[in-house]
């Protein structure tokens, strides 16, 4: 139950960001989240999409450096306090959270938070069992 994250090392330059998102959008490759954390020289791009194969494909022939990983997609409630729930169920369950960011989608009253975890299958289980819906790969192309 994970989905494919690709982080990207782009130049920490002016312009690099666009560069990246143009030849996604040149494919019709749809971007359902993103996250970038940046360093002097480099950043780090990291983005869920609709067709991870595709974008690899044609991220290996712009020349780019990614990493596919596999993280998770719980779905909660677009609530204040519904990240609340996740966090205990990890804590709990002693797994650490290496990192997170969130997406929303035209699905009313839900938003998808991407959880980078120490042991993806210990976290399935926990989340799965307290009733945290996770998505597949096929559910985000759906998205």
């Amino acid at each position: 139950m994970t989905i494919k994250q690709i982080s990207v090392f782009v130049e920490n330059k002016a312009g690099q960001l666009s560069n990246f998102v143009d030849v996604l959008s040149e494919n019709d490759i749809d971007m359902r989240a993103l996250s970038l954390a940046e360093t002097k020289d480099f950043g780090i791009v990291r983005v869920i999409v609709d067709d991870s194969y595709k974008a690899s494909t044609v991220l290996k022939e712009a020349g780019y450096i990614f990493k596919l990983t596999p993280v998770l997609a719980a779905a909660v409630p677009d609530e204040p306090g519904a990240l609340k729930n996740i966090l205990k169920i990890l804590g709990d369950s002693n797994i650490n959270l290496e990192y997170t960011y969130a997406f929303i989608t035209r699905k009313k009253d839900l938003a998808y938070m991407i959880l980078r975890v120490e042991d993806n299958e210990k976290a399935i289980e926990a989340l799965s069992r307290s009733g945290v819906k996770l998505l597949t790969q096929e559910d985000l192309e759906e998205l």
